[in-house]
């Protein structure tokens, strides 16, 4: 059985090709070309057109040409934009149809009050086949629509009803609630929102009520958002904190450049950042650095080089590169950040796995 409002579309339209070979619309020689486009569209969607069952859950009491038929009448209604317009059009229900069409209505009504959603579905239809453009009946049928799960179908019955009759606030209603069943919940604040307005006195509670769940998901979907942008932002690499490695700047804030005694040697200060980097041993050993987070929380933990940066802080300047190398705790600091310079195969069976 079809399951999907797109599902039973393909199958009314397998309907519609069948019996237009059956009725006389189209001819017999094209009978082969029909039955492959039919076989086709049963794949594509995965229907059996042959199965009588499913074609007639899929249509109801009205086929394809039909449905159509009460398309055309509605749009044409739609677009009538003057009296004579509308007076020039055979289209319009007589009387009798307008009774017949409001008994099926009621149908509908108790089908919906018993829950009997495809039977309303139904009831709908037929009234909307007498009465084409008839925005009530649209926007009733969008609510069985809605409670059968269709929720794309009851957004077009919505939308087409909003379209005849913009002052029908219960359409609006209908179409935010199809909206935000189908997850655009921005689309669906604009529709409550316009219940609202076209309500006046601030809209019913059901209508605000409708608004504010809508805005609600708006604003979390925002928050969402937000959050996932801080995340990437905080992420090891991108920038201090968060698990991150500090940039280079602080690193030559660290070690002179670029600060007091940072303009080159001499007075116990290191070189300029560019020119540090530019020595490919100490490329090396930013590099290894840079890729290994325990490597930089050992360095900015190590007590020697802390002393060392409160005293530069203050004033007193650094020590010089051979009294700072003197230092064993130092030294062997700055052989594992080179990642393999001098001594390393002495102590390369101590690394561990």
């Amino acid at each position: 059985m079809a399951s999907t409002s797109k599902q039973r579309l393909a199958l009314a339209i397998c309907d519609f090709l069948s019996t237009s070979l059956t009725d006389g619309t189209l001819p017999s020689d094209e009978k082969d070309s029909i039955e492959i486009a039919i076989n086709c569209i049963g794949e594509a969607f995965g229907v059996d057109p042959s199965d009588k069952a499913a074609v007639s859950a899929a249509i109801g009491s009205q086929n394809l040409a039909q449905i159509y038929s009460v398309f055309e009448k509605a749009k044409a209604s739609s677009s009538a934009s003057t009296p004579a317009a509308a007076s020039s059009s055979s289209s319009a229900p007589t009387e009798d149809q307008k009774k017949q069409a409001e008994s099926l209505k009621s149908k509908g009504n108790a089908a919906m009050a018993s829950k009997d959603y495809p039977t309303a579905i139904d009831f709908y239809t037929q009234a909307l086949a007498l009465n084409p453009g008839n925005a009530i009946y649209l926007s009733n049928r969008a609510a069985a629509y809605s409670a059968a799960k269709d929720h794309e179908s009851a957004k077009a019955d919505a939308e087409a009803a909003v379209a005849i009759e913009p002052t029908y606030t219960k359409a609006w209603s209908r179409l935010g609630l199809a909206k935000f069943a189908l997850g655009d919940a921005k689309g669906s604040m604009e529709a409550y929102k316009k219940g609202i307005e076209y309500e006046g006195n601030g809209g019913s509670d059901a209508m605000r009520k409708g608004f504010e769940t809508a805005k609600r998901r708006v604003e979390e979907l925002a928050a969402d958002e937000g959050a996932s942008a801080n995340t990437a932002r905080s992420a090891p690499g991108g920038g201090a904190g968060g698990g991150g490695l500090p940039d280079l700047s602080s690193l030559a804030g660290m070690f002179g450049g670029g600060g007091r005694g940072g303009g080159g040697g001499g007075g116990g200060g290191l070189p300029d950042l560019s020119s540090i980097m530019s020595n490919p041993m100490f490329a090396s050993m930013a590099q290894n650095l840079m890729s290994n987070p325990d490597m930089m929380a050992n360095l900015m933990n190590n007590p020697r080089l802390r002393e060392m940066a409160n005293q530069f802080s203050s004033g007193g300047g650094l020590p010089d590169m051979s009294s700072l190398m003197n230092d064993p705790n130092i030294a062997d600091m700055a052989r594992n950040m080179m990642g393999g310079g001098a001594g390393r195969g002495a102590n390369n069976g101590n690394n561990g796995a």
